[in-house]
């Protein structure tokens, strides 16, 4: 059986094309790409829904994958993982959810889901809305004010059909201007600091959220 599975991945290595330049998916990253990925991972078994974005939990099936297939198990699709698991070259360009900000800005969001909510708060002990965007998007290196209006201010608006993970939300939920501020993950939902749950995923669409959804800017 081992030396099976070596004869197979010496297969997918000579099947890897030598000229040009091959992706690597990583966490943070999104598209029909990652969906396809993780579609195929719960055929086999692995416990990942079909989302589109590439979190810990992908990263986590994938990890496993590898190791029960011989590859070295570093959570990566990179174009051995992803003919190995696909049965194709991988593709070579990911389109706009390739940039290495955008990835960051994603990973690190929803690596603090769960934190409780505290009103003024910008640390990792506890956030409010602006405080969480604040604080993602400086440690993805990309400057954000520090205020929900302020944030609406900057960058470019995008239209809700146009929308793709980076990008910032904003709701009017009390009425009265700006007052939640979230960033969008892609597929319609969303990551904010919520007075009810602290930082929660939350769909774009949803009877509150929809209700309050003011607009979006981007700004990487």
């Amino acid at each position: 059986m081992i030396q099976l599975r070596r004869l197979v991945m010496a297969v997918a290595l000579l099947a890897i094309p030598c000229g040009g330049a091959m992706a690597t998916f990583h966490p943070g990253d999104s598209g029909e790409e990652i969906r396809i990925v993780q579609t195929q991972l719960g055929v086999l078994g692995y416990e990942v829904e079909a989302d589109g974005i590439y979190g810990q939990a992908t990263a986590g099936a994938v990890r496993a994958f590898q190791e029960e297939h011989g590859l070295e198990a570093d959570g990566l699709i990179g174009p051995i993982t992803y003919r190995a698991l696909i049965g194709r070259d991988i593709p070579v360009s990911r389109g706009d959810f390739s940039t290495t900000l955008i990835r960051r800005l994603v990973s690190i969001a929803q690596q603090y889901v769960g934190v409780p909510y505290v009103y003024g708060g910008t640390t990792p002990s506890g956030f409010d809305c602006s405080g969480f965007v604040q604080f993602v998007a400086s440690n993805s290196g990309l400057y954000v004010p520090r205020s929900a209006d302020e944030q609406y201010q900057m960058g470019r608006s995008v239209a809700g059909d146009d929308l793709r993970p980076g990008d910032f939300v904003f709701f009017s939920d009390d009425g009265h201007g700006i007052s939640h501020s979230g960033i969008y993950l892609g597929y319609g939902r969303f990551i904010s600091a919520t007075s009810s749950r602290g930082v929660a995923i939350d769909s774009l669409s949803g009877d509150y959220w929809g209700d309050t959804y003011i607009g979006a800017r981007r700004m990487i």
